[in-house]
């Protein structure tokens, strides 16, 4: 079976997004120029499972930022919906997270960038995450939607590593203990 890996970004108070979906405050954010880990830990994955929201969202950036396969998982979109743009690159499947698993085994994937608030919940949940790398951004929300939702039992975390920057993110990477 593939293994599930997460890198994101939330507020210091744990939001992803505002309750509106905005994300102005994490696109907005100045970072120096400074190099996060993104790409390496990108280059690092066969294929990203992807969440509606977060590809109805991107879907409004000016470009298309993804160079891996994505599979996105939703029970309301239509898989014949995908931009012309982006055929080839992105699949809509209606998908429990086992089953695109298992997909995305057959199609030779190992390591899987997990992305989006809701589907990293419910893959937390299967148990298909190995590792998370959250960054906090300096900014207080008070409401918004949160990284972390309800869940049926404690999942335990082994703490790798925290790295701080200039511009005030502070990034933890963390193993899930299994």
């Amino acid at each position: 079976m593939p293994s599930a890996h997460v890198f994101i970004a939330t507020s210091l108070d744990g939001f992803i997004a505002r309750r509106d979906d905005d994300i102005d405050w994490l696109t907005s954010f100045s970072a120096l120029g400074e190099d996060h880990g993104y790409n390496t830990h990108i280059a690092k994955m066969d294929g990203i499972i992807m969440g509606r929201g977060t590809y109805e969202k991107v879907l409004t950036f000016d470009q298309w930022y993804y160079e891996k396969p994505v599979l996105v998982l939703s029970s309301s979109l239509d898989p014949d919906s995908v931009p012309d743009r982006l055929e080839g690159k992105v699949e809509i499947v209606s998908a429990t997270p086992g089953a695109a698993m298992d997909l995305a085994a057959a199609r030779g994937w190992n390591r899987i960038y997990a992305d989006g608030g809701k589907l990293i919940q419910s893959f937390l949940r299967a148990g298909f995450v190995e590792d998370m790398i959250i960054s906090r951004i300096p900014i207080l929300l008070g409401d918004g939607i949160p990284l972390f939702g309800p869940l049926e039992r404690d999942i335990g975390l082994e703490h790798i590593e925290t790295k701080s920057f200039p511009s005030g993110l502070v990034q933890s990477h963390y193993r899930v203990k299994r």
